[in-house]
């Protein structure tokens, strides 16, 4: 029953909501006061999953937002920036600035058997969490079950895969730390 269920709701093929599911999001996708999702966002959020956006929160064009595999959980007063992927289960916390090209996935592809092709080894997730506060630079990578503290700054093209304390700064690939606010207070 389950699997034909999602046979109606998903596009096989195409990984997506099909037509008329997409036309009824707007009673199963909880969309905060005064924010906005420009019209170029693919939505793939089935109604089988939670995706939530906060108030006054923006998501920026050409974004996808994926919550097929897990809840979508968007803070208030947080920016999405332009051409950004977001693949549940993620919950991103308030006053929360990505900026554009940004991926943030909680899934991870099985690949373990080397008898067996990858895309019939199934999938896996890990939920990824960004505390309050927190900026994420243009065209960085956050992988599956990384916690992103309150307070602290990812650079540009980092590769996160692993947690960030509060108040730090990440960069790099893999993301190592470089500072932490009290240091960044002295210069």
């Amino acid at each position: 029953m389950k699997r034909w269920l999602d046979y109606l709701i998903m596009n096989q093929r195409d990984a997506r909501p099909r037509w008329f599911v997409r036309l009824l999001a707007p009673l199963y996708q909880h969309r905060g006061w005064r924010s906005k999702i420009y019209s170029s966002v693919r939505m793939d959020t089935p109604p089988y999953r939670r995706f939530w956006l906060g108030r006054r929160s923006v998501v920026e064009s050409y974004c996808c937002i994926n919550n097929a595999v897990g809840d979508v959980i968007i803070g208030d007063y947080t920016r999405i920036g332009l051409h950004s992927t977001i693949i549940g289960p993620v919950c991103i916390g308030n006053h929360v600035n990505l900026a554009q090209g940004i991926t943030i996935t909680a899934l991870n592809h099985n690949f373990s058997d080397a008898t067996k092709r990858i895309d019939e080894q199934g999938i896996a997730t890990k939920p990824v969490v960004i505390k309050d506060d927190v900026w994420i630079g243009a065209n960085a990578v956050v992988l599956p079950g990384v916690t992103i503290g309150s307070h602290a700054v990812v650079a540009a093209g980092a590769v996160v895969t692993h947690d960030v304390p509060d108040n730090t700064v990440v960069g790099g690939v893999p993301a190592k730390v470089i500072s932490t606010t009290p240091e960044l207070l002295k210069v």
